[in-house]
């Protein structure tokens, strides 16, 4: 585990071996083949970009391709242990509802994305422009990015949804563990990586 980065060793650590694991917006396929390299995982992945896919299957990574703001309706139910989105929710027209299927889909879910409450968003903000740094790097009229978040609106939205936040992890852009994230996560940690399931029913 010592060579993967922070982040993907923050998720091999939470996956099971031999599990399970569906992939949303799996890009080249690189943590899938990481996952079934370190923790031997059934892996799939879901991809929109035709280049991206080329780039999985070179990877040796079974990829489909696939409009996730579509749904995931040709899934089945508990199909999968896992389900990840890295780097991805924030790109959805609706991520609440892909969230709702990552857990109908799997029993598990994991997912990454930029804290637009880190310190050098809240200044660019503050000076009244929109966030231009490291984990959001594209201008607010070629972002792909359309519903961003801080860690404290991602926890609320869980805390709503009846969702359990089994971890949390905090990387910086270069996905390294920053130090002081965890003593102020939603003013420090640049990219959140979190790990949830459903409350069980009592």
């Amino acid at each position: 585990m010592l060579k993967l980065r922070p982040d993907f060793r923050a998720i091999a650590n939470w996956i099971s071996p031999g599990s399970r694991v569906l992939d949303l917006g799996c890009g080249d396929g690189t943590l899938l083949a990481l996952l079934r390299e370190h923790r031997n995982i059934i892996g799939y992945g879901l991809e929109i970009s035709q280049s991206k896919i080329v780039k999985a299957l070179e990877n040796q990574v079974n990829v489909i391709q696939f409009d996730l703001d579509a749904g995931l309706t040709e899934f089945d139910s508990n199909s999968f242990d896992y389900v990840i989105m890295s780097q991805t929710l924030q790109a959805m027209h609706f991520p609440d509802k892909i969230l709702d299927e990552m857990l109908r889909v799997g029993r598990e879910g994991i997912v990454t994305f930029p804290n637009f409450g880190h310190w050098r968003s809240r200044l660019q903000v503050l000076a009244g422009r929109m966030p231009v740094t490291n984990s959001l790097p594209n201008r607010w009229y070629n972002t792909p990015n359309i519903h961003l978040c801080t860690l404290a609106d991602f926890e609320n939205l869980c805390a709503c949804k009846n969702y359990h936040i089994l971890d949390r992890s905090l990387v910086d852009s270069r996905h390294q563990t920053r130090i002081g994230s965890h003593i102020a996560p939603n003013l420090m940690g640049e990219i959140a990586v979190y790990h949830f399931k459903r409350t069980e029913p009592q």
